[in-house]
């Protein structure tokens, strides 16, 4: 038995302890940023704005305190928006003493660009903490994880023996996961799916039809692929269940939120009504793309899709004005490898 604290009450974290307690061998502690969602959780035992109508077992504990989650706690799952991710680590910090780390946030740092490994290894090192740390991604709606639905996804680490032990710990009979050495791969491609995402749902939006969506998920995940290796990622990776996976459920699912933002832009909608109708769930592929395009121009590397998904985030586009710009790109060979697509 494993005494885990999933951080982070939003739809994954909910669905990461729901899943986990339905092993029956764990203890598992389920940390909310607000009070109320606490005593939600315990009195209902339903996670109402998240997870509505899907009962959460009463093996696991709620509660709003971060220390005494994480103190009693031998593997600390981290399921916070990437905005919150360093604070959190940060306030966690003085109760770290040798827990495993696990991130379960696809997105990148904004302003800084770095994978959310790395903000959690930057937030402990200012505390002089260091800890073993696994990545978790793949394809995966909260939803239907949460409900049952056969799901596998990827478990990476730089430490085989982690990774092994978190696959043997979090594996359940509808939870699968495959072992990763390719850290820097798994998160990027988990990442920068939810921009393709967006742009894949403004193409519906728009109502351009399934060649127009299949032909924006191919060329992403080939600027996907190539930002990736540039940062020292594996292009085996981005086939896999982290990469092509991930992207293809984003970027079809009617459950993903950045799909769900892209179909909206691409009927007209503005950017901040779309956000404020979301009621505080969050689309990651929103804040990623700007940090995405800062990675890219550090590594030399052309990204045309997300930096059209950049310009209607910050309406200096329409998606149909994007759209045209993009297929009027000059011609390619679809071997070329390289910086430029």
């Amino acid at each position: 038995m494993s005494r885990i604290a999933v951080i982070g009450s939003g739809s994954w974290g909910t669905a990461l302890a729901i899943v986990l307690a339905r092993r029956g061998d764990h203890r598992i502690t389920l940390w909310a940023h607000t009070e109320s969602t606490v005593r939600t959780i315990e009195s209902r035992r339903e996670n109402v704005r998240y997870l509505p109508e899907v009962a959460i077992p009463r093996s696991i504990t709620a509660t709003h305190d971060l220390e005494d989650a994480v103190r009693q706690a031998e593997i600390i799952v981290l399921a916070v928006p990437s905005e919150h991710l360093r604070g959190v680590v940060c306030a966690l910090a003085p109760a770290v003493d040798g827990q495993t780390f696990v991130s379960a946030t696809k997105g990148l740092e904004d302003g800084t660009a770095r994978r959310m490994s790395e903000v959690i290894t930057d937030a402990l090192g200012e505390r002089g903490a260091t800890v073993p740390l696994a990545v978790l991604s793949g394809p995966s709606f909260a939803q239907e994880v949460a409900v049952g639905s056969p799901t596998a996804i990827t478990i990476a680490s730089q430490d085989a023996a982690v990774a092994a032990a978190l696959q043997k710990a979090f594996a359940a009979p509808t939870f699968r996961l495959y072992t990763n050495d390719d850290v820097v791969g798994v998160e990027l491609g988990g990442a920068l799916k939810n921009v393709i995402a967006i742009a894949a749902g403004a193409t519906f939006g728009l109502g351009l039809g399934h060649n127009t969506i299949a032909a924006l998920v191919t060329r992403g995940i080939a600027e996907i692929t190539r930002l990736a290796v540039a940062c020292g990622g594996q292009r085996d990776t981005l086939s896999g269940l982290a990469g092509l996976g991930d992207l293809v459920l984003t970027c079809t699912g009617a459950l993903s939120r950045n799909r769900h933002v892209g179909v909206e832009l691409g009927r007209g909608s503005r950017l901040s009504d779309i956000l404020i109708a979301m009621n505080g769930k969050v689309a990651e592929g929103v804040r990623t793309t700007q940090a995405s395009l800062a990675l890219a121009s550090r590594c030399q590397i052309e990204m045309p899709i997300v930096e059209k998904v950049a310009d209607v985030l910050a309406e200096r586009l329409s998606a149909r004005e994007a759209m045209r710009q993009l297929m009027g790109r000059p011609g390619r060979n679809e071997s070329e490898v390289g910086s430029n697509p």
